[in-house]
């Protein structure tokens, strides 16, 4: 009866509690003006961590504010420009037009002017006077369509130095994000719920970029087992497990198996092992099985604590 009822479990001494322990760092450099948590304290989400002096970069933020301000006022300015050239061009075409009109009057007067004096009905002077009024009128029609041309032209001058403005705004908005963002980096925060451990930081000290200030072991907790390369030939995700803590004995926890490494534990460690040289032995591989809990366990946990789980896999 105890050989029935033992061939339906696969158990191992080599498991414990495992996850995904955080290196809190500062991402900024500067003088830490603020610990709010201290040792083992339980956090939630988005908790304050630690805060570093952010006057620096407060004040680079608002010049990156200004330059952005400055940007769009040049912009503004630009613009303002080209709607005002537009109405030179439509002045200058009216200028056009009518310096036309008047060149063609005088071509006509002149004309006639020639005529008469052909035919001996006309002064000698009015023709001299009608000539010259045309050569006026010629000179003033070319003025205009010359101003034309140069107020049609300024347009693209206006717009090519709008394009460099739209882009030295778009530079200052970049720099702006990123003071901004070093602004935001002065207050550390917490990843997700869990426990803030092993501080190191202190008000007072200079944070480096980088610099860890505490670990942080997030909620979220689940076993990893090493099971022998022959128990798990029956062993699926989703099979019941029975977890027994060493911290507390005769307290058992309920769970399942959520996976099962694709590979044993030796294949991915630091070195390893190559068979095809030297001489072999042969060694059982153990793999790791990952096995979470399916309440949760209401009691201190925390990464590192031995386990022994118990898989039903009959």
């Amino acid at each position: 009866m105890w050989w029935l009822n033992a061939r339906q479990y696969e158990s191992t001494d080599d498991a414990f509690i495992d996850a995904r322990t955080a290196s809190i760092s500062s991402q900024v450099s500067g003088a830490i003006v603020d610990i709010p948590v201290t040792d083992n304290q339980l956090v939630d989400s988005g908790a304050v961590l630690a805060r570093v002096d952010d006057r620096d970069y407060r004040v680079t933020a608002d010049q990156a504010k200004a330059q952005v301000d400055q940007a769009r006022a040049t912009i503004s300015n630009l613009d303002a420009q080209i709607d005002a050239q537009q109405a030179r061009i439509e002045q200058a075409e009216k200028q056009v037009t009518e310096a036309q009109a008047a060149l063609t009057f005088a071509r006509e007067e002149d004309v006639r002017a020639q005529d008469l004096v052909k035919k001996g009905a006309g002064t000698q002077q009015r023709a001299q006077q009608t000539a010259s009024d045309l050569r006026q009128r010629q000179a003033t029609f070319d003025g205009a369509e010359v101003n034309l041309v140069v107020t049609q032209k300024q347009i693209a001058v206006l717009k090519t130095q709008r394009e460099v403005a739209a882009g030295q705004l778009e530079q200052a908005q970049a720099a702006k994000e990123q003071a901004d963002i070093n602004l935001a980096r002065a207050v550390i925060v917490a990843p997700t719920a869990g426990w803030a451990t092993k501080i190191t930081a202190a008000k007072g000290n200079y944070a480096q970029a980088g610099q860890a200030l505490m670990m942080f072991v997030p909620r979220e907790l689940w076993v990893t087992a090493n099971f022998k390369e022959s128990q798990l030939t029956y062993m699926r995700p989703g099979q019941r497990v029975e977890i027994r803590v060493d911290a507390y004995p005769g307290h058992p926890f309920r769970g399942h198996i959520d996976s099962i490494q694709a590979g044993s534990g030796a294949a991915f460690s630091l070195l390893p092992p190559e068979n095809a040289t030297g001489n072999y032995v042969k060694v059982v591989q153990r793999v790791p099985v990952k096995i979470v809990f399916d309440d949760t366990p209401g009691v201190y946990l925390g990464p590192g604590l031995s386990v022994v789980p118990n898989v039903k896999v009959r």
